[in-house]
């Protein structure tokens, strides 16, 4: 993927965010970290207060369960609408022209949901890999293969 001189690349999971710039050229990749940004979001077994809640009057042995709130997946989606309204006012300030967003799958599903009209008209390409825990050469590697 040819990636501009000055393109923002974001690499995020619904825990972390990287926000690099590319000093290099489209041929030569060097990106340099300038932001980042993590949240605490422990397990979903450590969120919760206690069980699912039980219905009583329903057809069965014992009633039927609530369908349980995955805490740690609402705060990622939380996480990633963050970082789409983060891009818009950046977007929206014309911060950068060229934009690649890497994300896991479903952090890049959330992402999109949020993706102001700017944002969109600036996003040169979307990588669907986890690449937050990766060294920057590796993401570079892995940007310049797609």
């Amino acid at each position: 993927m040819q990636v501009p001189h000055k393109s923002f690349v974001v690499v995020a999971d619904g825990e972390k965010m990287l926000f690099f710039r590319n000093e290099g050229d489209g041929e030569f990749l060097k990106l340099e970290v300038e932001r980042k940004r993590v949240q605490d979001n422990p397990p979903d077994r450590d969120q919760k207060s206690d069980q699912a809640g039980r219905m009583s009057n329903s057809a069965g042995p014992g009633g039927s369960s609530y369908e349980e709130t995955d805490y740690h997946q609402l705060e990622e989606n939380r996480f990633a609408a963050e970082t789409a309204e983060m891009l818009k006012k950046r977007a929206l300030r014309n911060e950068f022209e060229n934009l690649i967003i890497i994300a896991p799958p479903r952090t890049l599903g959330e992402l999109r949901k949020h993706y102001h009209k700017e944002v969109e008209k600036r996003l040169a390409g979307e990588i669907a890999k986890d690449l937050t825990g990766h060294p920057v050469e590796q993401i570079e590697r892995i940007i310049m293969a797609e």
